[in-house]
C-alpha cells in the first residue's frame, strides 16, 4: 500500500475515525518504545479570526477548542521520531495518540503499515461524509426561477 495523502491531511483523515481505535492503535504500535512529550499536551481555546469580505477588515467569531501534542518516539531498533498534532478539539489523549501515529508514519517506524492502513480508512470515511453533504445540500437546493413567474402572475 502506498500512502498518497500528504502529511498535512493526516490528522483530517484520523479525526474521520472511530476515536477508541485510534487511540488503540496508538498504544499498541507504540507499547515497545518509548515515549517523550516535547511539550506537555494540553487543551485550551483559541480566537477564529476571520476577515470581512467586503471591508477587508478582521473579526473575532469566537473561540474554539484547541488541543496541542509533540512527542519524541523512540524505537526498539534506535531509531528516533517526531510526531505532533494540533486539532479543533478538547480531547487531549486523542490529540496525542494523532501525535504518536504522526511520527511512527512519518518516520516509518514498526508498526506504520497499520498506521498507514487506518488512514487509508479515514480517508475512505472523509469521502463517504463529503458525498452525504454534497446530497444534503442538493436536496435542500430551492430553484428561485419559479418566484419570477408569480410576480409577472401578479401583474398581469
Amino acid at each position: 500500500m502506498m500512502n498518497d495523502i500528504p502529511r498535512s491531511q493526516w490528522l483530517r483523515m484520523w479525526q474521520a475515525s472511530e476515536p477508541a481505535r485510534i487511540k488503540a492503535l496508538a498504544k499498541e504500535v507504540s507499547a515497545a518504545c518509548t515515549i517523550t512529550d516535547l511539550h506537555i499536551p494540553k487543551a485550551g481555546l483559541g480566537l477564529l479570526q476571520l476577515r470581512d469580505s467586503a471591508l477587508g477588515d478582521a473579526y473575532f467569531l469566537g473561540e474554539i477548542p484547541v488541543t496541542k501534542a509533540h512527542v519524541r518516539i523512540h524505537s526498539p531498533n534506535g531509531k528516533v521520531a517526531e510526531g505532533a498534532a494540533i486539532c479543533m478539539d478538547d480531547r487531549v489523549g486523542l490529540t496525542r495518540a494523532m501525535a504518536i501515529l504522526d511520527g511512527v508514519l512519518a518516520a516509518q517506524l514498526p508498526g506504520w503499515e497499520r498506521v498507514e492502513h487506518s488512514l487509508q480508512e479515514g480517508a475512505g470515511q472523509v469521502q463517504a461524509d463529503t458525498a452525504l453533504r454534497r446530497a444534503n445540500l442538493s436536496a435542500t437546493k430551492v430553484d428561485f426561477s419559479l418566484l419570477s413567474t408569480l410576480d409577472e402572475d401578479e401583474h398581469a
